[in-house]
Formats: structure tokens, sequence, C-alpha cells
């Protein structure tokens, strides 16, 4: 019986010993804990600025990610041309980052992200079908369509209407994240 007291005696002596140790070490660590806390205060500015930016990130590639590089994208189209055409009027629909960009009804027209509507004026009877044709490669173009072709008598000067559609393949995509 002796030594069943003096086992129970040491097993709670023990136990008390392991339990102020785990006390001890669970208040260093705390301390540790309100010490780390208290170095990463000093940087919430660093992390603040750094959400803030990565909004702005967002935000950009947000707000870019329907753009168009209208001008090297519209020299292209006059390059395309014969040499005789000057593109003298041009208009420019296109999507939005915000808004659904609408498609034609008529099932012959691709789906697109603009259109282009521009008129040439040549001194020479335009051959309409080679401008189509050579207007095929620009980037992202989906379909086109001729439009009226008139010869104005006073200055023998033909004009000619065409209209373009573009898909998401002209996007600029400044913005995207680049690969890593």
């Amino acid at each position: 019986m002796l030594a069943t007291v003096i086992v129970m005696v040491v097993a709670v002596g023990g136990g008390f010993a392991l339990n102020v140790a785990a006390q001890a070490k669970l208040l260093v660590t705390q301390g540790q804990t309100a010490t780390i806390l208290a170095q990463q205060q000093k940087f919430m500015d660093v992390r603040t600025v750094q959400n803030e930016v990565a909004t702005a990130q967002a935000a950009q590639q947000v707000g870019a990610s329907t753009e168009i590089d209208w001008s090297p994208y519209l020299a292209e189209v006059q390059a395309k041309l014969p040499a005789s055409v000057s593109v003298t009027t041009v208009n420019v629909d296109s999507s939005s980052p915000l808004a659904i960009y609408a498609q034609s009804s008529d099932p012959t027209q691709g789906p697109r992200v603009a259109t282009v509507v521009f008129t040439g004026e040549t001194a020479v009877l335009p051959d309409v079908p080679s401008w189509m044709r050579s207007l095929q490669t620009l980037p992202g173009y989906v379909d086109g369509v001729a439009g009226m072709i008139s010869l104005d008598q006073s200055t023998n000067i033909y004009t000619a209407t065409v209209t373009i559609h573009v898909d998401e393949r002209a996007f600029a995509k400044r913005f995207e994240p680049k690969e890593k």
C-alpha cells in the first residue's frame, strides 16, 4: 500500500511539474507572439499600400480588357488598301468592359467586339473585292461588308464605304499579367 501511495505521489508530482513546464512554455510563446505582432504593426502601412497596388492593377486589367490600340490598327487598315486609296472618314464602335457588345442578328456575320466603318476615296474605279481580301489579314478580322460606291462627277473621285467587324484577337492586352 505504501508503494501505491509513493507511486501516486510521484505521478501527481510529475503531472504538476509537467503542467508548470507547459504553462511556462505557453507564457514564453505568448510573449513571442506579442512581440511578433508588435513588429508586424510597424509594417501595416506597407501591407495597406500593397493591397491598394493590387487593387489598382486589377482595375487596370478590367478597365483595359477591351482596349484596342486604334491608331496603329487604322494605320494598318490604310496600309492594306491600294496606294491610290485614301481613308477619309472612320467610325469605330467598340466594346466596353462594363457592357456586352451588341451582336448582329444576321447569321452571316460572326461574333465581334468592334465595328469599323470607313470611307475610302480614289481616282480610279475601286476594286472592292480586292480591298476586302486584303483586309482579311488584319488582326482580329471577323468579316467585312462593302457598302455603296459612288462617283462624284465634278471631281471624278470614287467613294466607297466598307464595314469590318473585329473580334477579341485585336485587343491590346497591355495590362494582362505576364507569364513567368
